[in-house]
């Protein structure tokens, strides 16, 4: 009986041993493992949706981004360039403009996306079954509500603009639902029974997960540049620097289930 008990804890504390082995239909199912449960319809506390939409740069846009001869993935600046309007005359062919724009992220690119399905403890469920004959049954059943929040493991100038690239990327590697800001209601549950045997206590862990993403952002000096009827962007000074996030999965709880012969703390 205890050699059954240690396979279970072993199996809820390293889900991934045993998911390793299945197939996957999608990224999702092939990154959630079977200890996590989704409690978007049962969370209590409705969080917003915070997905980060991809803005897709205008024909006249993508013509001016072009010109730069780099990357430009920073929606605040394809949604500037998508209002710009350059509207150049035939009398205009000796002007001579470079304007700056100012200091800009330019893009992200992801270089390692994982995932910490244990990232912040937000509930334990206990029952104590010491003095029973037969084993009992214990459910999740959030105590208290909860706020996760994650962000940059360092500060970076536009921070802000720099999660959103982050959190679009992760999303489109893990297709899980993202936010660097999740709460679980107090109250909410889940039928998923866990047995407690005879002489024991029952721990049911709750964690909120989150993905951890990592790689560099480039920045750079951005010029909008008009030799005559050929605008241009200009981009100087460029530089890379690496960058570190937490991200924590929205509406998901991961759960540990333990048994133990004396109160743990």
């Amino acid at each position: 009986m205890k050699q059954l008990w240690l396979v279970v804890i072993l199996f809820m504390i390293f889900p991934s041993i045993a998911f390793a082995k299945g197939n996957g239909e999608n990224n999702e199912k092939a990154l959630v493992p079977d200890s996590a449960l989704n409690i978007s319809q049962e969370n209590t506390y409705p969080n917003s949706t915070n997905d980060q939409p991809y803005l897709k740069p205008s024909e006249a846009a993508r013509e001016l981004i072009d010109t730069a001869g780099i990357p430009i993935e920073n929606p605040e600046l394809i949604r500037l360039f998508n209002e710009t309007q350059i509207n150049m005359s035939p009398l205009s062919i000796g002007s001579r403009a470079t304007i700056f724009l100012g200091e800009w992220p330019l893009a992200y690119t992801s270089e390692e996306t994982s995932a910490n399905w244990q990232y912040q403890l937000v509930n334990v469920n206990k029952i104590d079954n010491r003095g029973g004959t037969a084993p009992k049954q214990m459910a999740y059943a959030q105590e208290n509500e909860k706020q996760v929040s994650g962000g940059l493991t360092a500060a970076l100038p536009h921070g802000v603009t720099v999660q959103k690239m982050m959190q679009q990327k992760a999303k489109q590697k893990t297709k899980l639902s993202l936010a660097f800001s999740t709460i679980v209601g107090k109250g909410t549950k889940k039928e998923q029974f866990y047995n407690v045997p005879p002489k024991k206590l029952g721990y049911l862990y709750g964690y909120v997960p989150a993905v951890n993403e990592r790689g560099h952002v480039t920045y750079g000096e951005v010029y909008l540049s008009i030799r005559g009827n050929s605008p241009e962007i200009v981009v100087k000074n460029v530089t890379q620097q690496g960058v570190g996030a937490w991200i924590p999965v929205q509406d998901y709880v991961s759960f540990t289930f333990m048994t133990s012969d004396s109160p743990r703390s």
